[in-house]
């Protein structure tokens, strides 16, 4: 029989050589529709019966049900599309899936396409062993997703709701990796996610000759309210699972906990994702304005990426226009934050899970700053948990991986990460 550990790599290796680039244009064809056939065929090849669904031009989703001793269903689901990537910037080609210095290497190995490939592993293991879990499991593979999902899960949930009837849970990227705390190995669990905002600021203007004097220059003031806000910092917010994150991790560092900041900054690398859950944050993508060398334009834009703490949305709006100023058009386009608890049987198996390979390691939950399909999924009412497990060798920068160069996963921790899913999916209790 085939050994799921092994076709994970494999899997990883080949779809990370399937470019679903996504360059965030719903108006032109997407990418997905390959890797989508090729998770089709691994999944019909061992009896799944599949549902193949296309949202937009070539933007294929794929469907797969096993049926369990309960219709209390956990969704376990990835994005098959991936973020541009530069080859000039690499080591290796960001679309080889090259197997080297025990590592797969390319565009997508961490986001996500090496979750995918241990989900089709361990879903594949299943069907083919007969397995009845204790709940029904809903295996999906999604377009668009780092493109907001737009033409991806909202689109799939908006117009075929029933495909998901009976989730109540859900796992996904982003939580399930481990970190060193102190002496110990903690694997953070995602169980909140920030809200995403797309602000688009606009200053007008008079238009005029660029040699003569002008008052109410649009590119002038919008840098300088750029700046504000970019120096603005918005203030310390402690969510739930922020508090508890910061409290596993006070203990396991001897530190009193007293000044979150302090601590945050003795993570390391882990410094940059976990001190963007403490506060909101607010920076800006893009600038555009001005059409000649010698013309005062009469408009100038800012694109800014804001994300929001739950809760904290009506007050980050109010704050940000007060630091903006007058005179500064703001559009805002949001997509809600998520969060849960972190407790229930769903979370006491993924930590019996990850203690069967890693005996002493801890769970942690925490906060996302960024976003993922589980805020398309909440509105269904379900539970969303990042979960993707890989234990990681300590000196790796894993967080600077995501959407960056030379992106790249352990294939022990792919193998880990496959045996610990599998525990879980095997023995997932019904919610």
């Amino acid at each position: 029989m085939p050994d799921p550990t092994a076709e994970a790599v494999t899997f990883a290796s080949e779809l990370i050589a399937i470019d679903t680039t996504n360059r965030g244009d719903p108006d032109r064809p997407g990418t997905e529709r390959p890797a989508a056939e090729y998770v089709a065929e691994k999944l019909t090849e061992v009896g799944y019966d599949i549902t193949y669904v296309e949202t937009g031009p070539r933007r294929g989703n794929v469907i797969a049900r096993l049926d369990g001793l309960s219709r209390r269903a956990l969704l376990v689901h990835g994005h098959l599309d991936v973020v541009p990537a530069d080859a000039a910037e690499w080591s290796v080609h960001p679309f080889s899936g090259e197997v080297r210095d025990g590592y797969v290497w390319g565009r997508g190995a961490v986001d996500m396409k090496g979750m995918v490939a241990m989900t089709l592993a361990v879903a594949r293991r299943l069907k083919r062993d007969g397995v009845v879990p204790p709940r029904d499991l809903i295996f999906t593979f999604l377009s668009d997703e780092e493109a907001g999902g737009h033409v991806g899960a909202r689109r799939l949930v908006g117009e075929h709701r029933e495909l998901f009837d009976g989730a109540t849970e859900a796992i996904s990227e982003v939580g399930g990796f481990s970190v060193p705390l102190g002496g110990e190995r903690a694997y953070l669990v995602q169980v909140a996610e920030k809200s995403s905002v797309l602000l688009r600021l606009t200053a007008r203007g008079t238009a005029g000759h660029g040699a003569m004097l002008h008052q109410d220059n649009p590119i002038a003031r919008l840098a300088a309210a750029v700046d504000r806000l970019d120096r603005h910092r918005f203030p310390l917010t402690l969510t739930d699972p922020v508090r508890r994150f910061l409290a596993g991790a006070a203990a396991a560092l001897a530190d009193d906990g007293d000044d979150p900041d302090a601590l945050v900054a003795r993570l390391g690398p882990l410094s940059r994702l976990i001190g963007a859950s403490l506060r909101d944050t607010a920076n800006v993508t893009g600038f555009e304005a001005g059409y000649r060398s010698n013309v005062v334009p009469s408009v100038a834009t800012a694109t800014v990426d804001c994300r929001v703490l739950p809760g904290r949305e009506e007050a980050f709006r109010r704050e940000a226009e007060a630091v903006l100023g007058r005179g500064i058009e703001a559009e805002w386009h949001s997509l809600a934050g998520v969060s849960t608890s972190f407790d229930g049987d769903l979370t006491a198996a993924m930590a019996a899970a990850i203690a069967a390979e890693d005996p002493g390691a801890r769970l942690l939950p925490y906060l996302l700053p960024a976003g993922t399909d589980a805020k398309t999924f909440a509105g269904l009412g379900i539970r969303n948990f990042g979960f993707a497990p890989l234990r990681l060798p300590e000196d790796l920068d894993f967080t600077s991986l995501f959407h960056g160069v030379d992106e790249r996963v352990p294939v022990a921790a792919l193998e880990f990460g496959t045996r610990v899913l599998d525990r879980l999916l095997t023995n997932a209790p019904g919610s």
